[in-house]
């Protein structure tokens, strides 16, 4: 006769299971979201720096120009 005894979980033993497994998959979710958050930062950090130096660049030229712009009005002011 006990042979055909089966255990069954309890209600509260199967919510408790689905809340762990439910869990466990949340705390996947965060570790990977985390994860990206991180790349994330990372790719921001790059693009402020690749900012900066486009922004250094640019002000660098501006003033070759302007200096050129001057050494050009002296030429011209000493041919005449």
């Amino acid at each position: 006769m006990e042979e055909y005894l089966q255990v069954v979980p309890s209600e509260i033993e199967i919510i408790t299971q689905d809340f762990e497994k439910r869990n466990s998959e949340l705390r996947k979710k965060i570790e990977q979201l985390e994860e990206e958050k991180m790349h994330l930062r990372l790719d921001v950090d790059v693009q402020k720096l690749e900012t900066e130096k486009l922004r250094k660049g640019k002000n660098k030229a501006e003033k070759d120009l302007d200096s050129l712009k001057i050494d050009y009005k002296k030429l011209r002011w000493g041919k005449l």
